[in-house]
């Protein structure tokens, strides 16, 4: 599942990759991004989904994205997984990695004081 983290001020994307998105799922309730060149904060409130024991999936999983203090996701649904072509998926999983990552294209990308806290 994606959070969608970037400079979208000097980046034009399409509405659902745009910062703060859920990754094809949800645009963001507003634009909070700070200028280029400057830190954003996200708090990230993720809800994993719930699967029987054959696998298929009961309950999904749900994101509460706040941004630079502005609530711009709120209690979404997780439609499934976000791949960059296709449909979301909603195989059975437990927890999970947490990855940042960048698009190797030069552009430096900087993350400080990461939290990680069970809910």
């Amino acid at each position: 599942y994606e959070v969608q983290v970037l400079d979208n001020n000097d980046n034009k994307t399409y509405v659902n990759g745009q910062v703060a998105s859920v990754y094809k799922q949800h645009i963001p309730l507003a634009m909070a991004a700070m200028p280029s060149g400057e830190w954003n904060t996200y708090d990230i409130f993720y809800r994993a989904p719930d699967f029987d024991a054959a696998g298929n999936k009961v309950k999904s999983g749900t994101i509460t994205v706040i941004h630079n203090g502005v609530l711009v996701q709120d209690h979404v649904e997780i439609k499934g997984t976000t791949p960059y072509i296709g449909w979301p998926k909603n195989p059975s999983h437990g927890k999970g990695p947490i990855r940042l990552q960048d698009h190797g294209d030069n552009s430096r990308v900087s993350y400080r004081n990461i939290w990680v806290r069970e809910l």
